[in-house]
């Protein structure tokens, strides 16, 4: 999906977009989820679960991943050293990724929009616990995919709210309310939304 969109031109209808799950959503997953999608195209689709966190911390991510040891993880700067490391979906959960603002690209850097880009080596994970990395990133394990249609079912059956996503709400370090304040930013309550799909 990925090698896809650096090959493919231009955008797919839903890059760029935040899925907001809805209340009904049945697999419980991805209750309360926000997902920020990466790739999408007539192959299937791929994003990262914005607002669950994991229990490891970065620092012991860095040094389970061999960049430093543990006494130079404790000598981390504090922007570094609180860097939430977040569970991006159930899928590949051994694989990080980096969403990022366009101030930083490497080689393997993938253009999701003009100002947010992702990255999946660790060389943006040194750049960041070395204080050179992008101005604002949040990092995950694993992702969230999609096969061929699949998603386009879900958002028709009700599953998924989509709206288009703003950097403040991807890169805010509130996580716990971002469901709610991703809802209200597009001037939905919870109270008012309807479990069922409508049919015209």
């Amino acid at each position: 999906m990925l090698r896809h969109k650096k090959t493919a031109a231009g955008r797919g209808f839903l890059d760029d977009q935040f899925l907001i799950a809805m209340p009904g959503m049945k697999d419980d997953r991805f209750t309360r989820s926000v997902i920020y999608v990466c790739a999408h195209s007539d192959e299937g689709a791929m994003g990262l679960i914005i607002n669950q966190t994991q229990q490891m911390l970065f620092p012991d991510l860095l040094v389970q991943l061999g960049i430093m040891n543990e006494q130079e993880a404790i000598r981390l700067p504090a922007q570094a050293r609180d860097f939430v490391v977040r569970n991006g979906g159930p899928v590949d959960r051994s694989r990080g990724f980096v969403l990022h603002s366009g101030d930083y690209r490497v080689e393997s850097s993938l253009s999701v929009s003009d100002d947010i880009c992702l990255t999946a080596t660790v060389d943006i994970l040194r750049a960041i616990s070395s204080g050179r990395g992008p101005r604002r990133a949040l990092m995950a394990l694993g992702y969230s995919g999609w096969g061929a249609g699949q998603l386009e079912s879900e958002i028709a059956e009700n599953g998924w709210l989509t709206c288009p996503a703003s950097p403040e709400l991807l890169f805010d370090a509130d996580i716990e309310r971002k469901y709610d304040r991703i809802l209200a930013s597009i001037g939905i309550d919870l109270a008012h939304l309807s479990l069922a799909a409508g049919h015209a």
